[in-house]
């Protein structure tokens, strides 16, 4: 049962106060900045250097990674890192681990021509994703853990400050990269998107330094349980040996967080939540997809493009996620979400009165502001509604799981948002409209498991 209890105003608002909130900050924007890469900077570099939106919208694919996450996420959850696990701890050593990564394929994509090497550029990017999605693994672990099991409340300001954090992460990100390759190309510099990716792995660098502050607790706790339930099937078996203990530990490993996740909800709740999760922002994903092609081709130049969506854009998702974790602890999970999903249908049609208008920065704000408030609304209502799903001794993989399933419906299906702009023959507004009634399903199904969760809001 999740239970949210009413509160004034000012009391609400005095939970963001929580120190502990700050590192959630932090921990949500090392998780979105990677989406900047692989998402509207790899989009505009392929653009400029003369790609179709067929191409680009297919290279998307790579982003489906998110959507399986969960298969790794049991090993995440368990298999320590030598040496960074000792010196740092279990959820950082692999955080860490991950940046690396990152920064790696930053400087391969530094030296190399999207043009004459294609697949080494896409290659480079799904290692980004992988590197990016096991990350968010332990990220999102770590940022529970962070909250007690009992904090409704806090769970719901840490799910906001989440957000916040991977928009600041995406949006700060982006604007740091079109700034800095608007500027290097307006100089002369031929390579201008190689060197941005340089200058963004010095973000990279900066981010983990500060999660050196993010404290982890609650190991000991956490490997205990997972060796009791290691040892509920061991005592299946006859005789332990090595052998029998390997297949203990895999059976824990892998049935152990999906058996527990069905046991605790039920199973036609927990097949509820899994269809809910999967379409809910997939109408969503098909705009944001194309959105950064949409503004270019309607002829906002990388610094509009910069000022509006990205400064302009995270400006408001930071003040609307914020007033949307206090809706979501006032008035409780399901009403944010349906307000969420009517609102998200609602601005997509925004985007298809700019698109038959003629240029105009205006509607382009409006358009942008309104999709951002959506887009705030929905997040943080879906961050909370999962995160306090979770079974605390598989944090990482039961919310890897809900995660991914999410991810799926707005990556492997927004895949064909390019190809889809191609068949309307460059019809935006009706590609707009489109994704508007794509949001129409998943309210349905929410409408339809609304009672069985029998959620309690007091």
């Amino acid at each position: 049962m999740i239970e949210f209890k009413r509160q004034s105003l000012s009391e609400m608002f005095s939970i963001y106060f929580d120190k502990r909130m700050l590192r959630i900050l932090l921990l949500g924007a090392i998780s979105g900045f990677p989406w900047v890469l692989i998402g509207s900077s790899l989009s505009l570099w392929l653009k400029e250097d003369g790609l179709s939106r067929s191409t680009i919208g297919w290279a998307g694919l790579i982003f489906g990674v998110y959507a399986f996450n969960y298969l790794w996420a049991p090993l995440v959850d368990r298999i320590q890192i030598p040496f960074l696990t000792k010196k740092i701890g279990h959820r950082r050593g692999w955080i860490v681990l991950m940046q690396l990564v990152i920064l790696l394929s930053l400087i391969i994509w530094s030296i190399v021509n999207p043009i004459e090497n294609l697949a080494l550029v896409i290659s480079v990017g799904l290692i980004i994703a992988i590197a990016s999605a096991t990350q968010d693994i332990t990220v999102d672990a770590l940022r529970i853990e962070q909250i007690g099991e009992n904090e409704g409340k806090s769970m719901a300001a840490g799910a906001a400050m989440a957000v916040v954090g991977w928009w600041s992460g995406y949006k700060l990100g982006g604007v740091l990269s079109l700034f800095s390759a608007e500027i290097l190309q307006t100089r002369g510099f031929e390579n201008y998107w190689q060197l941005t990716f340089l200058i963004l792995g010095i973000l990279v660098i900066s981010m983990n330094i500060g999660l050196m502050f993010v404290k982890e607790s609650g190991s000991s706790e956490r490997y205990n349980q997972q060796k009791e339930n290691d040892k509920l099937i061991s005592n299946k078996f006859k005789n332990e040996n090595v052998l029998t203990q390997f297949i203990s530990w895999i059976g824990g490993t892998i049935s152990g967080p999906i058996t527990s996740f069905f046991k605790k909800n039920g199973f036609s709740i927990a097949i509820g939540i899994l269809g809910f999760v999967f379409l809910f922002k997939v109408g969503e994903a098909f705009l944001g997809r194309m959105s950064i092609i949409f503004y270019k081709e309607i002829g906002f130049s990388k610094t509009d493009i910069a000022i509006y969506s990205k400064t302009l854009g995270w400006i408001t998702t930071v003040i609307f996620t914020l007033l949307g974790g206090l809706f979501v602890i006032r008035s409780g999970v399901l009403k944010a979400m349906f307000l969420a999903g009517i609102t998200m249908a609602c601005t997509n049609l925004l985007f298809s009165v700019l698109a038959w208008s003629d240029k105009s920065e205006l509607l382009f704000a409006i358009a942008v502001i309104f999709d951002d408030i959506a887009a705030a609304f929905a997040t943080v209502a879906f961050v909370a509604f999962i995160s306090l799903l979770v079974d605390r001794s598989y944090t990482a993989t039961q919310y890897a799981l809900l995660a991914s399933i999410g991810t799926a419906g707005r990556t492997t299906l927004a895949s064909s948002s390019g190809a889809l702009v191609d068949w309307l023959n460059g019809d935006w507004g009706t590609f707009f409209i489109i994704t508007a009634i794509m949001v129409i399903p998943s309210l349905i199904i929410l409408w339809i498991m609304g009672n069985k969760l029998k959620l309690s809001e007091k």
